[in-house]
């Protein structure tokens, strides 16, 4: 069966971005981003991909199924790109963003858990929880992995990783790996 996997990055304080979707106070280095976008190259969104040595319409590898909450989806729309992960199939969960004009995008107004445990059904590869915060806590209950990307920064306030009920949720980790620039990547897995 595919995977929810939830692929974020988080400061020390939990939060995936500032109060207005800031995500540019985490301390990059090169060697993370090369390592990155080397090991995940599904996550690279396909402005990127030509600068990471990869076609646009290159197929995923592992996850071939992105999910995202509006707010995740709405930097790329303002820049006019309306299929930010063109090498996915893209969801936009949100009961307040109308149809998108784009066949690669689908934009579901109700139930996320649904939608996840019918594409979890199907053939395909595994499936990324792009974000954000309010979506990942409703699909806790179906999470199978998270790669957590902690920065050694504390944000202050802004967009939780997790947001919703008080509903605590134990996760194994399997993996770590450290960088120069004091951040870490962890790999989780549901206990």
């Amino acid at each position: 069966m595919r995977k929810l996997v939830y692929y974020v990055a988080v400061s020390l304080d939990g939060y995936i971005a500032g109060p207005a979707g800031e995500y540019d106070f985490y301390p990059m280095d090169a060697e993370m981003t090369t390592w990155i976008n080397e090991r995940y190259p599904d996550f690279v969104p396909s402005p990127a991909r030509p600068h990471f040595g990869r076609a646009v319409d290159e197929p995923a590898e592992r996850f071939d199924t992105v999910l995202m909450g509006r707010a995740s989806y709405e930097p790329a729309l303002s820049e006019g790109v309306t299929s930010p992960y063109a090498h996915m199939r893209q969801y936009v969960i949100s009961s307040t963003l109308g149809p998108i004009d784009d066949p690669k995008v689908e934009v579901v107004a109700s139930d996320p858990v649904a939608l996840v445990r019918r594409l979890k059904t199907e053939e395909g590869g595994d499936i990324w929880l792009c974000g954000g915060g309010k979506l990942a806590g409703a699909l806790l209950d179906e999470l199978d992995e998270m790669i957590i990307k902690s920065y050694p920064v504390v944000a202050g306030g802004g967009i939780s990783a997790f947001s919703g009920a008080f509903d605590p949720t134990l996760f194994t980790p399997t993996q770590r790996r450290d960088f120069g620039n004091g951040a870490q990547v962890t790999w989780f897995s549901r206990a």
